[in-house]
């Protein structure tokens, strides 16, 4: 597999975000919205390829620059392809705010997450602009296994964000889910006690029982958030299985992946996974305290 390092500025003015639209490109991405940024040269240091790209694709100077994430994203147009987004929330100068575009981009909007149309930019800035949104909260629900949290008109595509866990490893283990519309608005969550099994059995189970969720509302594309790194990159194909207890469960999960449109698995810190991590917890806890 092919790997390919890109940065991506999100550059916020009055709570929007700057987009620009491609002038050219595949047909997968030409006349969509992305953010400003581009692939790194070859020993090119990520900040200049940012200050390089916002100045020459954007006409922008940037005053200052703060690293966000690093994610790892499979291109669907071609699957022998790996790009490594570099994240940067971005400040401009004063006298460099003014966007100028090359030919690269004939459009450009300042627009609020929320309000952006998801047919409208690229599948990779739909990723990006999700993680950039996400926000750290507390589960509240009382139910462990399952619970509808809002009602939504439309789950054709849904955002999970998955997690598993083991007190001893192997030990009592949980795996916990939340699904979320692509507004990001949250409309279950759940989870299962496990008995005594693995962390890695844990990570996994939790990506069953959402995409079991996901199947019975009727999703036909599903966007995979977790915080395993090693589970990401098998899913992705990128790592072979070895340990043979996750193999019945991967073939589960691939079995399940099939009835959807389109499955994608993305790596995401910790700190953003923590209302699944919640639910993993909240099980664990609830089963110490029976």
């Amino acid at each position: 597999m092919n790997q390919r390092i890109a940065v991506r500025a999100i550059i916020r003015k009055d709570e929007k975000t700057l987009l620009l639209r491609r002038a050219n490109g595949r047909p997968t991405i030409l006349g969509k919205y992305e953010l400003p940024g581009g692939r790194l040269e070859y020993g090119e240091q990520p900040e200049d390829a940012l200050g390089r790209y916002l100045s020459d694709e954007a006409g922008l100077i940037i005053q200052s620059s703060q690293l966000f994430d690093v994610v790892s994203y499979i291109d669907y147009d071609d699957r022998d392809m790996q790009y490594v987004f570099i994240l940067y929330l971005v400040s401009l100068g004063v006298n460099g705010s003014k966007v100028v575009l090359s030919d690269n981009y004939d459009h450009y909007i300042w627009k609020k997450v929320s309000d952006v149309q998801q047919e409208q930019i690229t599948e990779s800035s739909k990723l990006l602009l999700g993680i950039s949104q996400q926000q750290i909260q507390s589960v509240k629900k009382e139910e462990l296994i399952g619970n509808d949290v809002t009602e939504t008109t439309n789950t054709d595509h849904v955002i999970i964000y998955s997690d598993g866990g083991s007190r001893g490893n192997p030990g009592p283990s949980a795996s916990g889910f939340v699904v979320m519309n692509s507004q990001e608005h949250v409309i279950h969550e759940g989870g299962m006690y496990l008995g005594i099994t693995t962390n890695n059995q844990a990570e996994y189970h939790g990506v069953r029982l959402g995409l079991e969720k996901a199947l019975e509302m009727g999703a036909r594309t599903v966007d995979f958030r977790i915080d395993s790194l090693l589970v990401v990159n098998q899913m992705n194909g990128i790592y072979t299985i070895k340990n043979r207890e996750l193999w019945p469960i991967h073939e589960r999960i691939q079995e399940l992946a099939k009835k959807f449109d389109k499955v994608t698995f993305t790596h995401v810190k910790r700190e953003f996974n923590q209302l699944a991590d919640g639910m993993v917890n909240k099980i664990l806890n609830a089963h110490a305290n029976q």
